[in-house]
């Protein structure tokens, strides 16, 4: 037995969709821009930045969306998400599928205003970025049971209103290559996520807003935006 000074807490798990297990949650690794947000934007040549959330930031996607403290610009980025089930140090992209546990739709909630201070400064983005509730997902979605999608539709509408709109096969980078740039960056991890990056038409949202969104076959999602003095929480042990 180990002597703890105070009782660990729970681990950060996610749901499983058709199933009453839940997936144990490592990192949440996101992925910067990985979709063209402009017709004649030239193709990269350099793999995407990233940053981190803590596991802890990932919540169940339905019901409220607490509206964060501390900025007055909160804005949505839906995203695929890819939940590592075998990890591994420099992997291959003709074999990285095979590391991966299954998929979600999730969001990649920023404090804007705070990223733009951040930048300006070359500060970290923690602040913007992994804060309490700002990885909404849906439940898991198991690779056994759907392969690994190269099509199908990525978006998100506020309050019945397209904002993002696009398609897996868009990704700049595909999901393999994201799995083998990371794993050359750091040893990923069973539980590990990726959120694999946004498309254009990120906006802020509001006390009120329902924000709709998926990602065609694995999952969709509706949320609704609460007012900035109510702090209630989502517990992420929930389905």
């Amino acid at each position: 037995m180990i002597d703890l000074v105070f009782p660990a807490p729970a681990p950060a798990t996610l749901a499983v969709a058709g199933s009453s297990a839940r997936f144990p949650l490592g990192r949440v690794f996101c992925i910067g821009r990985n979709y063209r947000w402009s017709a004649n934007e030239a193709a990269p040549t350099q793999m995407p930045a990233w940053f981190m959330k803590p596991a802890s930031a990932v919540c169940a996607a339905h019901g409220a969306l607490p509206y964060p403290p501390s900025t007055r610009e909160f804005c949505h980025e839906i995203e695929l998400v890819v939940a590592m089930g075998r990890g591994g140090r420099d992997i291959d992209a003709a074999q990285a599928e095979s590391h991966i546990w299954g998929y979600a739709a999730g969001l990649d909630l920023t404090r804007r205003d705070l990223q733009q201070q951040a930048k300006q400064a070359g500060g970290p983005w923690e602040p913007a970025k992994a804060f309490d509730h700002s990885a909404p997902c849906t439940p898991l979605v198991p690779a056994d049971t759907l392969g690994h999608p190269r099509l199908g539709a990525v978006w998100l509408k506020v309050n019945g209103v397209d904002r993002q709109r696009a398609d897996v096969s868009d990704l700049l980078w595909s999901v393999p290559e994201l799995v083998a740039m990371l794993s050359r960056s750091v040893t990923l991890l069973p539980g590990d996520l990726i959120f694999t990056g946004t498309p254009v038409g990120v906006g802020p949202l509001s006390p009120g807003d329902v924000v709709t969104g998926g990602v065609a076959g694995i999952g969709q999602f509706s949320m609704t935006v609460g007012s900035p003095a109510d702090r209630g929480a989502t517990d992420i042990h929930q389905p």
